[in-house]
Formats: C-alpha cells, structure tokens, sequence
C-alpha cells in the first residue's frame, strides 16, 4: 500500500512537495525533482501546480510550518 500525501519533514528541499509525491509513488525525491524539472521544460502550469500543492498538502504528522 502506498504511502499518505503528505509533505515531509526531512528529504525536503523547498517545500517538501517533491519528496511526498515521490514517497506516494514509490520513487527517490531525487527522481520525482528530475522529472518536475524535464517537467518545466514543457508548456504549462507546472509552477502553479508546484504552489497550490505546498499549500493544500498536509504537513507530515500534523507539523505546522511557521510562513
């Protein structure tokens, strides 16, 4: 089973997005960053949707970050 989305408290770079979404997948942060990066390279919404997901993710275990 795989694990909850939730943004964690280490592995994180920036906000963390990257590190759940890879530890939801079954994938190293290292790969899913790779990827978002390629990503970016394409025409879209990728930095809106990296935005709207560290706001709407849930911290890990109920930590609050202080922004």
């Amino acid at each position: 089973m795989a694990a909850a989305l939730s943004r964690p408290r280490n592995q994180k770079m920036i906000a963390g997005v990257c590190a759940g979404l890879a530890r939801r997948f079954g994938t190293t942060p290292t790969t899913m960053r790779v990827i978002f990066l390629v990503s970016c390279l394409l025409p879209g919404p990728q930095f809106l949707l990296y935005i709207a997901l560290w706001i709407l993710l849930p911290a890990e275990d109920g930590y609050r970050e202080a922004w």
